[in-house]
């Protein structure tokens, strides 16, 4: 699997969009910000999580591994936070780099499992999406310093989340939405990833590039390095393997989610910076995971 080459077309739109920054004043591209947090996508997260039927059983077993990994490196995330930035929001919005993944990519890396393993991811993205975003949104949202209730009714309300949860009820009904709202949905979902990735590349504009902090350095690691190891060291010690395993090691290898900084922009946290350790995550990615995919086939043929 060439990870280069999948990525290619999303680097050169996010270049665009660092060329087309100045068409737009700050303010246009925070309500184009404001349009992608809302409504696209949330499209694009109820998609990913309501395309493909979902068995409560496998929710359970293989949704749950799924949450034991994002679970982790939120936790290692916390574990480094003192290296991070000292303004709480700012913190918050690099250490969800930490655990969230990119949705896109995994349902690329998987083509090189068996066909079983598509359908095994679609459950760790349906039950991950809305974890990973709850982690994400409670973090920020304690950034601002809410009240128990406003910080309650802000998790809640959140469109990420209640996106991704509605996406997994529909999977669990296990039956397709109707041809009118599926295209209604793909529609918008379509749009998702253009404008989020030309939001990030205008986001990436001004930003100094210069080598990770080693607070970024440690989220990278945990997110691209330690997540996929303690896979494939716990699969290796209990002798483990099979697609649910191999899916797993991928799953636990994806770089960072690209829609970062939109979240994190919503709360406050500066854009730029949070795009800089997107970028970083995708670009250290283009090493890591064709190596993680490769012990991923191996796990998956055991």
């Amino acid at each position: 699997m060439n990870v280069f080459l999948i990525l290619l077309p999303d680097f050169a739109v996010i270049a665009l969009g660092a060329l087309a920054g100045p068409l737009l004043p700050k303010a246009g591209w925070q309500a184009i910000d404001r349009l992608s947090y809302h409504v696209l996508y949330p499209a694009l997260l109820f998609g990913a999580a309501a395309a493909r039927p979902i068995v409560p059983r496998e929710l359970l077993v293989v949704g749950g591994l799924a949450c034991v990994v994002i679970t982790l490196g939120f936790l290692l995330s916390l574990g480094v936070s003192r290296f991070g930035p000292t303004a709480r929001v700012e913190r918050a919005g690099a250490l969800q780099n930490g655990w969230r993944f990119n949705t896109a990519l995994g349902f690329v890396a998987v083509a090189a499992l068996p066909p079983e393993a598509v359908g095994t991811l679609a459950v760790m993205v349906g039950l991950g999406i809305p974890l990973a975003n709850l982690y994400a949104v409670i973090l920020l949202a304690l950034g601002q310093t809410l009240s128990p209730w406003r910080l309650f009714r802000e998790v809640t309300s959140n469109p990420f989340l209640l996106a991704s949860l509605a996406g997994v009820a529909v999977g669990l009904g296990g039956r397709a939405l109707p041809a009118i709202p599926a295209t209604f949905v793909d529609r918008l979902a379509d749009a998702a990833l253009p404008i989020v990735l030309l939001s990030l590349g205008a986001a990436l504009r001004g930003t100094r590039v210069r080598p990770p902090t080693r607070f970024a350095l440690a989220l990278h690691a945990i997110r691209l390095l330690v997540l996929p190891g303690a896979v494939w060291g716990i699969a290796t010690l209990t002798d483990t393997n099979g697609t649910v395993a191999a899916t797993l090691l991928i799953f636990a290898a994806l770089p960072t989610a690209t829609v970062a900084h939109v979240l994190a922009a919503r709360y406050g946290a500066d854009r730029g910076a949070v795009a800089l350790l997107v970028m970083q995550s995708s670009l250290l990615g283009l090493a890591t995971l064709p190596l993680w995919s490769l012990v991923a086939t191996r796990l998956a043929a055991s």
